[in-house]
């Protein structure tokens, strides 16, 4: 016969193994950030952190020209001009980005908004032929389309991650420039970026990852 003593701890560790419950290990307790869009600005950050400095900007730099030189270029047409020297994302009718660095003096300037800009003569004609779009608000994705080996729209889960991705990509060029204080209309200031073209008419409307204003 067992005694009390015995019968009570039997009876606990019973209790007690069938009171466990095993937790799996989900998205929640993991540092992996979940598979559907609630994990979405995980990723991107992580992305982002990965790849900007290390492959974005190296890659602009490497395909960057004057914008004389891709308006020659592009004088043989855009198609041409595109497949020899830009990207295109991903969509039938997408645009055609080209890196450009280069200088021009400053027409116009409209620093007083989200949409920050500065409009800049690159060929001494006197009028302007360039926009910078310094944000925040950014339109357009060059940057992330400028780049299709890096941003593979068949690795994201769908076209509103890769949305997302354009996005912070724009948010981390526009954080990441030396916006001047004071009125720069009629200085030069250097620039870097990606340039988006969907015709050989179209505006040139440059997403800057970088901008200097030249003494």
């Amino acid at each position: 016969m067992k005694s009390p003593v015995v019968t009570a701890l039997c009876l606990a560790v019973a209790l007690g193994t069938t009171g466990c419950k095993i937790v799996p290990k989900t998205a929640e307790n993991s540092a992996a950030p979940a598979a559907d869009a609630s994990g979405d600005a995980a990723r991107i950050t992580k992305l982002l952190a990965e790849s900007y400095d290390a492959k974005l900007l190296p890659l602009i730099a490497s395909q960057a020209q004057t914008a004389a030189a891709l308006r020659a270029q592009i004088a043989g047409g855009l198609d041409a001009a595109g497949k020899a020297h830009g990207a295109r994302g991903a969509g039938n009718g997408s645009p055609w980005n080209f890196a450009l660095k280069d200088q021009g003096k400053v027409i116009k300037a409209d620093l007083d908004t989200r949409a920050r800009t500065l409009e800049l003569d690159t060929d001494g004609d006197g009028g302007a032929d360039l926009t910078l779009q310094l944000g925040p608000v950014i339109k357009g994705n060059a940057l992330r389309d400028v780049a299709p080996k890096i941003y593979d729209f068949t690795a994201f889960r769908d076209q509103m991650e890769f949305g997302k991705l354009g996005r912070a990509l724009n948010d981390r060029a526009s954080a990441g420039l030396t916006v001047p204080t004071e009125d720069p209309t009629g200085k030069i200031v250097a620039f870097t970026g990606v340039v988006s073209l969907r015709a050989a008419s179209d505006k040139w409307l440059v997403t800057p990852t970088a901008i200097e204003v030249l003494p």
